[in-house]
């Protein structure tokens, strides 16, 4: 019987602490310590998925010209980020979306793109460009499912069979 007791118990705790979790957003740069170490978690996790190819990719992804981040947090504890910089006059292109892999697949990063996308327009933007990888097919779902159309790769992507680029109009 106290088995039982302690049991409903736990299971009443797990669904009042549900309902407690807090998601907020923070704009920063990206020399925000929580960025950062995000961005180090992506690193390793891109290195893994990209295989061979990382070396090629990891050359297009420095924080230097990163001005504009995001940093999504969880009860205060940072699980995901976003960044954008500049692309065109009128054009930002999205850089270093992550959440981390245990919250994957949980709908957490409409949340960082959303206030990226935001954020773009606030800037005088009218759309976002972005690439990503033929090894990460739940990304190039994620920026589909978001209203992101794919385009012919730009820039540095041109002629590079992994990459696969996207872009969405600002309305």
């Amino acid at each position: 019987m106290l088995n039982l007791i302690q049991h409903l118990i736990n299971k009443s705790t797990k669904k009042i602490n549900k309902l407690t979790n807090t998601l907020t957003t923070k704009r920063t740069n990206s020399k925000d310590k929580d960025f950062i170490n995000l961005v180090k978690e992506l690193d390793t996790f891109l290195s893994l998925r990209n295989g061979e190819s990382d070396e090629f990719y990891s050359q297009f992804n420095g924080l230097e010209d990163l001005h504009h981040a995001i940093v999504l947090y969880l009860d205060n504890e940072p699980i995901g980020c976003g960044a954008i910089k500049k692309f065109t006059e009128t054009t930002v292109e999205v850089k270093r979306m992550y959440v981390r892999q245990k919250l994957q697949g949980k709908s957490l990063g409409i949340n960082i793109l959303t206030e990226l996308e935001t954020w773009a327009k606030e800037l005088g933007n009218s759309s976002c460009v972005l690439e990503t990888g033929t090894m990460l097919p739940e990304a190039i779902r994620f920026y589909e499912k978001n209203n992101y159309k794919q385009i012919p790769n730009y820039g540095q992507y041109i002629g590079a069979p992994e990459s696969v680029c996207f872009e969405k109009k600002l309305v």
